[in-house]
């Protein structure tokens, strides 16, 4: 039960976040959006970091060179993810690269199982199912000439960067997960901190690196934004942290499912936000997430 507030807390933080940089787009573009998560989230890891060692006094870190690899190259497929969930938006549309991109699910199932050796019940399988299921028909094209692009080169090619956009994020959801357990294993909030503090600062270097020499325009544009940048970092790292400490109490797959909650929290904020409305069939498609969820967490 403990997992589920925690990964209800931490869907609500992501939605803010979002919420922030959408505002962002413009100038920054997207990867400046996305170096803001990483770059002004770091302090605010690090804050969390330091609380939780001060909680736990007693509490040892392990960064052993397994731990680096793990968390490394989730921090890698993280980005990479991003990157292929863009690509699939600007090809295929917004909604159509979304319902790609939460193919996630049951790749972060089918990955922990096969590379991690983490179980799910025959209850949390059919939730992931019914999930992701709910989730697809939630994106799927409203229009016929939205459905015949899908089938055009683009909708393809849009559909190809989404489902490695969801490769990526099951991989590294999995990867951050064990991570958190080796680096700390026992203090599941420590472990998270520490883990998203240290890869928040590889990927904000990193990224920094990258647009200094392709896009210094868009670390200006980051620097001008700073204070809308605050918070959406204070929301990213805050959210980063509850993720990884539900990942360390819980398998994967049922912590991604469980994340399906940031869906009605998104259509609740869009609605009173941009006037948007969701169909029946969107409305019973979120019904059936539901049931998926409440099978993956208690199944």
């Amino acid at each position: 039960m403990l997992s589920v507030l925690i990964v209800c807390a931490a869907s609500a933080f992501q939605v803010a976040r979002n919420a922030v940089q959408r505002g962002m787009m413009g100038d920054a573009g997207p990867w400046g959006a996305t170096l803001v998560r990483f770059l002004f989230g770091f302090p605010f890891a690090a804050l969390l970091a330091l609380g939780a060692w001060i909680l736990t006094p007693h509490a040892l870190l392990h960064p052993v060179p397994r731990f680096w690899l793990v968390a490394l190259t989730g921090a890698v497929a993280q980005v990479l993810a991003t990157a292929a969930l863009l690509t699939a938006m600007r090809r295929a549309g917004f909604a159509i690269g979304t319902a790609w991109q939460q193919s996630s699910m049951p790749m972060t199932a089918i990955l922990g199982w096969l590379v991690f050796n983490d179980a799910l019940s025959a209850h949390g399988w059919l939730g992931v199912v019914l999930a992701s299921g709910g989730l697809a028909a939630l994106a799927w094209p409203e229009s016929r000439a939205t459905l015949c692009h899908t089938a055009s080169g683009e909708g393809l090619w849009g559909a190809g960067f989404g489902l490695l956009s969801g490769l990526c994020f099951g991989f590294s959801l999995n990867a951050y997960r064990h991570a958190t357990l080796i680096l700390s294993p026992g203090t599941p909030m420590l472990g998270a901190t520490a883990t998203v503090c240290i890869t928040q600062f590889c990927q904000a270097v990193a990224l920094s690196a990258l647009l200094a020499w392709k896009r210094p325009a868009a670390l200006k544009a980051v620097a001008a934004s700073w204070r809308s940048s605050l918070w959406a970092g204070f929301c990213g790292a805050c959210a980063s942290v509850l993720w990884l400490t539900a990942l360390g109490m819980t398998a994967a797959a049922a912590v991604r499912a469980l994340g399906v909650i940031e869906a009605p929290m998104a259509a609740l904020a869009g609605r009173r936000l941009f006037a948007e409305r969701l169909t029946l069939i969107q409305w019973i498609a979120t019904g059936t997430s539901a049931v998926g969820v409440a099978l993956t967490a208690f199944g």
